[in-house]
């Protein structure tokens, strides 16, 4: 199969330039054919005949590391620009883990980061990294999620990219362990159609120390994206699924076009496409837009 090797700049310090593309011709061991700029020095689609095998990724990967480049492979066909993108939220849409901020409410932030940490790397069963976590919260004040809320700070490129992607009809779907307290007005601001969290179980304006039932974790980010898909009658390959941790690894393996964004190791070493330099418009150019 044909596919297309986007480049993409993620430093106006360090654009991208035809040495680049010249590197990339070097590097792969199949034919190169017409070389697209989707934006000067910013990104540009190349044209390949076959497609690469794993070894030359990571060489690619080293040799752009150190002018900060990214770069996507996708095939070339007609389903480059995904109908419906379903997308984790921490650490991902927006900077920083949620639940992490809350326990800084109650100064336990750097113990309950560690173990969130575990979590997204793969060492610990996520439901029950969760419940222990959200215990260590009982008797939290309910202001102190508005509190939260107040300070989340949307990450880089994150309303573009939902706002590009929907002008051209794509459905974009929210998916995240994190709490509704948060995904609902992330979801909000950023333009999202749809949002999934889990439920905090409050009573008498305190956290209770318990999340509600089911907790929404890989196996139901999974199901969103099947769900989804099914219901706007779209093959696999008109999707795209983006996340940052082992919890994410489900969705975007299933995905048409799965990326990891600055994926913990966990997730990297087992996803193709990742974007590790740059903010959330690479996703754009990896499907194609230039002008946005």
């Amino acid at each position: 199969m044909d596919c297309i090797l986007t480049l993409v700049s993620s430093d106006k310090e360090r654009p991208l330039l035809s040495r680049h593309l010249l590197e990339v011709e070097q590097c792969l061991p199949m034919k190169i054919g017409r070389i697209r700029w989707l934006s000067p020095g910013k990104a540009a689609d190349v044209h390949v005949s076959g497609w690469p095998e794993r070894g030359v990724c990571l060489q690619l990967e080293s040799l752009f590391a150190r002018d900060r480049l990214d770069f996507f492979i996708v095939p070339d066909d007609q389903t480059r620009r995904k109908m419906l993108l379903v997308a984790d939220m921490d650490n991902t849409m927006v900077v920083g883990e949620t639940i992490d901020e809350l326990a800084a409410q109650c100064g336990l932030k750097e113990k309950i980061a560690a173990i969130t940490d575990r979590a997204m790397r793969g060492e610990l069963d996520f439901q029950t990294a969760l419940r222990h976590r959200v215990a260590m919260l009982e008797n939290l004040p309910e202001e102190a999620l508005r509190i939260t809320l107040a300070a989340i700070q949307p990450m880089p490129g994150a309303e573009l990219l939902v706002t590009v992607m929907r002008r051209h009809g794509a459905r974009c779907v929210l998916a995240s362990g994190g709490f509704t307290c948060f995904t609902q007005a992330v979801a909000a601001k950023l333009g999202f159609q749809v949002s999934h969290g889990n439920t905090l179980e409050i009573r008498a304006g305190r956290l209770t120390g318990k999340v509600c039932e089911p907790i929404l974790d890989h196996h139901s980010k999974l199901t969103f994206l099947q769900y989804y898909r099914e219901k706007y009658g779209l093959d696999v390959a008109q999707t795209l699924a983006i996340g940052d941790g082992a919890n994410d690894l489900a969705m975007i393996s299933a995905a048409g076009l799965g990326v990891g964004y600055h994926p913990k190791p966990y997730l990297k070493d087992r996803v193709a496409n990742n974007i590790i330099h740059g903010d959330l418009t690479a996703l754009l150019y990896a499907q194609g837009y230039g002008n946005f």
